[in-house]
């Protein structure tokens, strides 16, 4: 099959049995259908080469395919694929004791999932089931994931509408705002769940101490603290953990996308003692997962975080995340009738345009350039920019070449329909 035939044939295939409406805005923006991913890169069906700085919204912190996960899960798979359930599990028990390391001082437990939002499902059933409140105080503009549980506590009305009512006593402050924070916090919350830097909401970095003044307000009340650190986690930001750069210690925190090495799909809530105590030590088998914590996707996640920790690629996000932050500061003072802001940490960094519309228009011209990213899924103005923390400078180099020759052709292209 020839590479248009092979599109048209995924595009009708997608149109009919996938998704319509999604298949419509994709071919529109000019997205091909991927093919392969080799680092840093991926190649679509035409054999185009673009340099991924959406990174599967942080799920590629390794690149795509790196070889020392690929390794590990082909290794794995010779032996035991999927577990048994009713075993010990060697890979799962290795992978605990690790993230017990490398997590804030007291978080010891793991509970093992296949996803972002089963992770904060599951650490806000253990607020709930370890305090016995219904309360939970989340942040506007925030993004935990569309199951009904994880999509209760979004504080973006557009993908709430339509499937309420979600969990009750859901209650929104502004995301950086102590002061309304620590006012909806009280004897009746079981939890407060906050990103230490929102991602879908547009790379939002809130102010320093906040995530302690979090933690101090949580405690006065007896409520427990969730941090999601699904996007933020594992060097994303250049500390091992977004609230690493407070010295902020949740009681919960929920990690996953980077944790399965671009390989397999992995999600973890990691806890306290007294957490675990209070939901298993009456039913062991009070909360489960048939997938969760499978031999292949440990192995992966075991592979992850040695990667991380022999390729120094924690210091490589904070190092390469100044290169690019820079880079892009240059750009919004150069284009600043169109760009709003520039901000981000470590390799997790936002471009905002001051108008509605543009941001999707330089993701089309960035294509062009071989480029992909995309736009915050909660402020379409924002580009968001995740590369993999293996991104080379000359290719953050190449990127900023490429914003600004793209902010360039679409301001000329707007400028024709004026």
């Amino acid at each position: 099959m020839d590479a248009d035939a092979l599109y048209a044939d995924v595009i009708d295939k997608y149109s009919r049995h996938l998704n319509p409406h999604l298949a419509k805005l994709m071919a529109f923006a000019g997205f091909g259908v991927e093919m392969e991913g080799d680092g840093c890169y991926l190649i679509d069906h035409e054999g185009r080469k673009f340099l991924d700085c959406l990174g599967g919204y942080g799920t590629f912190s390794l690149g795509h395919r790196h070889p020392k996960v690929v390794e590990a899960v082909k290794n794995q798979l010779d032996h035991l694929a999927l577990s048994g359930k009713a075993f010990f599990s060697k890979n799962s028990a290795d992978l605990a004791e690790k993230l017990a390391e490398i997590t804030p001082a007291g978080l010891d437990y793991s509970f093992f999932c296949n996803s972002g939002t089963e992770a904060v499902e599951a650490s806000l059933k253990f607020a709930k089931g370890v305090t016995g409140r219904t309360k939970i105080v989340s942040t506007t503009e925030s993004f935990h994931g569309k199951t009904l549980g994880s999509l209760s506590v979004m504080g973006r009305e557009k993908y709430r509408k339509g499937f309420e009512p979600l969990l009750p006593g859901v209650v929104f402050v502004p995301f950086g705002d102590s002061q309304a924070a620590a006012e909806a916090i009280d004897g009746t919350t079981a939890c407060m769940i906050v990103e230490p830097v929102q991602g879908e909401g547009g790379i939002i970095v809130p102010p320093a101490g906040y995530l302690n003044d979090l933690r101090t307000a949580c405690d006065k009340h007896g409520a427990l603290l969730i941090f999601d650190e699904v996007q933020s986690g594992l060097g994303r930001t250049g500390k091992m953990w977004g609230c690493d750069h407070d010295g902020a210690i949740p009681d919960l925190l929920t990690s996953a996308k980077a944790l399965g090495g671009g390989v397999m799909p992995l999600g973890a809530v990691c806890g306290t003692e007294a957490i675990w105590d209070a939901i298993y030590s009456k039913n062991p088998l009070s909360h489960t997962s048939t997938f969760g914590g499978n031999p292949l996707a440990c192995a992966a996640g075991l592979a992850t975080l040695q990667v991380l920790q022999e390729e120094g690629l924690v210091q490589r996000s904070h190092d390469m995340g100044v290169l690019l932050l820079e880079g892009m500061h240059s750009i919004g003072h150069k284009h600043r009738n169109w760009i709003k802001e520039v901000r981000g940490k470590g390799l997790m960094v936002g471009l905002e345009f001051a108008e509605d519309e543009v941001g999707e228009l330089v993701v089309a011209q960035l294509l062009k350039y071989g480029v992909c990213v995309a736009y915050a899924l909660n402020n379409p103005r924002v580009l968001r920019f995740e590369p993999p923390l293996i991104i080379t400078a000359e290719q953050i180099e190449f990127a900023l070449e490429a914003v600004d020759g793209a902010i360039v052709e679409t301001g000329e292209l707007l400028s024709t329909l004026v």
